[in-house]
């Protein structure tokens, strides 16, 4: 292990010390315990073990529409839409 030093504001220390007293651990094990947490939270930066990949993109349930059928659907304007409409019914 490796022993360092923090600076915590008043408040802050006395919310960890009265946390410690009430789960009864150490100081020391909720800092260990904090820090663990949010490093696994938070994604590694780029550079540290591998180069951030975005997620790959799936397929959420658009049924019965081709991709190229999805994309004039979503370029058609509102006027296009309402004539469509118009024709239809």
């Amino acid at each position: 292990m490796v022993r360092t030093q923090i600076q915590l504001p008043k408040d802050v220390y006395e919310r960890a010390r009265e946390l410690c007293r009430s789960r009864e651990i150490s100081l020391a094990e909720l800092a260990r315990r904090g820090l663990e947490y949010i490093l696994s939270v938070y994604a590694p930066l780029p550079g540290a073990g591998g180069a951030w990949q975005p997620p790959a993109p799936r397929r959420l349930g658009w049924k019965g529409l081709t991709d190229a059928a999805l994309k004039e659907e979503a370029q058609r304007t509102a006027t296009e839409t309402s004539i469509a409409r118009l024709g239809q019914g």
